[in-house]
């Protein structure tokens, strides 16, 4: 994984925040395809800049919170304020797990998220990644408002795919069933999956567009486990979901998060 000086440090970065046990030195010269020598000068000069620390007992280096510090901060300034009502009132009115994905460029981000189940089983996975496009609900109501070719072009360049055995089993394993999935998606005007990017968890998504100019900005999701999100509760939600994105799409002029 060799690359320029600043490539390094963020592939660091991104693999020290993949684990919160931390990383040995040796295995993440190892993760990182670079000499151990150089592994160590990146996160001496880390540790030195505050972004990295090591555990003393067991030597591993963690990421410190300056970033998620940073991260907040962001949050906080970017209309972050204008958008978590919103999703903390979807999640109140469906009583399952809400996220927004916004995008940029090529990638789709989960940034916010209101967990609406308050007891029994619950479906809460970490924020900040990139939405897998080939098999979650958010990835596609995205690519169903592409061409074909678009979609699967730009499934083509995300490096984030899990291997096949992760995923459920209603999970497309082709792109005729990808485009098939996304054929849907366009007619019914939100997409649905069940049982695709993992075994017992089911979603339905749907697309909040720039109130000006229409290109989508973000994606919308309710998605929860399968014994509760059945076809039919997931039909029956849609209308909410679209309503609760059309707000958000209309909101989206006042937040930085969409810009």
């Amino acid at each position: 994984m060799a690359g320029s000086q600043i490539e390094r440090v963020f592939n660091v970065l991104e693999s020290l925040a993949s684990d919160p046990h931390g990383w040995p030195l040796q295995g993440l010269a190892e993760q990182l395809q670079i000499p151990k020598s150089a592994t160590h000068r990146l996160l001496a000069e880390l540790m030195r800049l505050g972004y990295v620390r090591q555990n003393p007992e067991n030597l591993r280096y963690h990421l410190s919170t300056r970033l998620v510090a940073m991260g907040f901060r962001y949050l906080s300034r970017s209309g972050a304020d204008i958008v978590q009502p919103v999703l903390d009132r979807l999640a109140r009115d469906t009583g399952e797990l809400v996220r927004l994905g916004v995008i940029e460029g090529d990638c789709q981000t989960w940034i916010a998220k209101s967990q609406g189940a308050r007891s029994g089983l619950r479906y809460d996975p970490d924020m900040g990644r990139e939405a897998p496009l080939f098999y979650t609900a958010s990835g596609h109501a995205w690519l169903a408002c592409m061409s074909d070719a678009e979609a699967l072009a730009l499934v083509e360049r995300q490096v984030n795919q899990v291997p096949t055995q992760e995923l459920g089993p209603n999970a497309p394993r082709n792109t005729d069933e990808l485009l098939e999935y996304l054929r849907r998606a366009r007619e019914q005007g939100y997409a649905c999956v069940e049982q695709s990017s993992a075994v017992g968890t089911s979603a339905i998504a749907a697309v909040v567009r720039h109130p000006l100019d229409g290109r989508v900005v973000g994606v919308l999701s309710v998605a929860g486990p399968s014994a509760r999100m059945t076809r039919a509760r997931l039909q029956a939600l849609a209308p909410t979901l679209l309503a609760f994105a059309e707000e958000l799409s209309h909101a989206s002029q006042a937040s930085e998060l969409f810009s």
